[in-house]
């Protein structure tokens, strides 16, 4: 027959010491992905709360306080028959152009030179230094041709307009004179472009959102990973299986364990109640209620 003991304090210290040593020596870091999944589901309200609150941050900074940019843009065809290197003179055809990437890049060069853009600049009798017209300025090779596009970005839709012709003007005479045989010809005219192209207002708005997220969720992590606050039972035997379980307090406000019925059945109205020796809450008296009924009948 066993015979049940009771361990003392000293007992229960040195074994949960034991323990805790054990535990040490193999002592590692573990995720419980399905925890910080429940726990981002717990805390959705946040998620989304940080999602709408970002979101419309990055949307109110693009659409008040950012200004638009409109992008105007021309084309420009180069052929070239001949070129010279020195004194030596080469002959090459359309389909060799086209396959040199190096010989475009060439004209993208001369496109940016301070010579050209101050041409530009009195020419369009622009208020503009070198320095703030050239970061205005972009090209790009089309498709690996002969034509690249030269497209200019400004504030002022008019005004992105008249330096892209302005330097469809310049730039065929300053590629004839540098790059002997060249022939540089318009494709497509630059015109007042109607609508802005930067900043765009869904972009932001979508950044916003996914940071928000990204933020309120690496929060939750942290908060979950954090959190060693021992919970349920299977939490000791996970991750302190070196160390024995001694008893375990019920939680009484769990509906498994009665809820609000275990409190109303052994709580105020309990054996241990002033008011009566049943487990029931007891009903209330009515004989005040019948005394003062026949009063009321006695004095009619």
């Amino acid at each position: 027959m066993w015979k049940r003991t009771a361990l003392s304090d000293t007992d229960a210290i040195t074994i949960l010491e034991r323990g805790l040593e054990m535990n040490k020596e193999n002592e590692y870091i573990q995720i419980d992905l399905l925890k910080i999944f429940e726990g981002i589901i717990g805390r959705f309200w946040m998620v989304a709360l940080c999602m709408i609150l970002c979101g419309a941050l990055l949307f109110s900074y693009a659409a008040f306080y950012l200004s638009p940019m409109y992008e105007a843009s021309v084309m420009v065809y180069v052929n070239n028959s001949s070129f010279s290197v020195g004194a030596t003179t080469f002959s090459i055809s359309a389909s060799e152009i086209s396959a040199a990437r190096g010989l475009v890049d060439t004209y993208l060069v001369i496109l940016k030179t301070r010579s050209t853009l101050n041409e530009v600049i009195r020419l369009g009798e622009l208020d503009y230094t070198y320095e703030q017209l050239v970061g205005k300025i972009s090209a790009e090779a089309v498709n690996e041709t002969e034509v690249f596009s030269i497209k200019v970005t400004c504030g002022d839709p008019y005004e992105a307009e008249h330096i892209a012709n302005t330097i469809a003007r310049v730039l065929p005479d300053k590629i004839a004179a540098i790059v002997e045989g060249s022939a540089a010809r318009i494709v497509d005219y630059a015109v007042v472009p109607s609508q802005k192209v930067s900043p765009s207002i869904r972009k932001y708005t979508l950044v916003g959102l996914l940071l928000g997220a990204l933020a309120s969720c690496g929060v939750i992590v942290v908060i979950e990973l954090l959190d060693d606050r021992i919970r349920t039972e299977n939490y000791l035997l996970e991750n302190f299986s070196t160390i024995p379980l001694l008893s375990v307090i019920p939680d009484m406000l769990e509906e498994k364990n009665g809820g609000q019925y275990y409190y109303s059945k052994y709580g105020r109205y309990s054996r241990y109640s002033k008011y009566d020796g049943s487990y029931e809450q007891p009903k209330k008296p009515k004989a005040a209620a019948k005394s003062t009924a026949k009063k009321a009948g006695g004095k009619k």
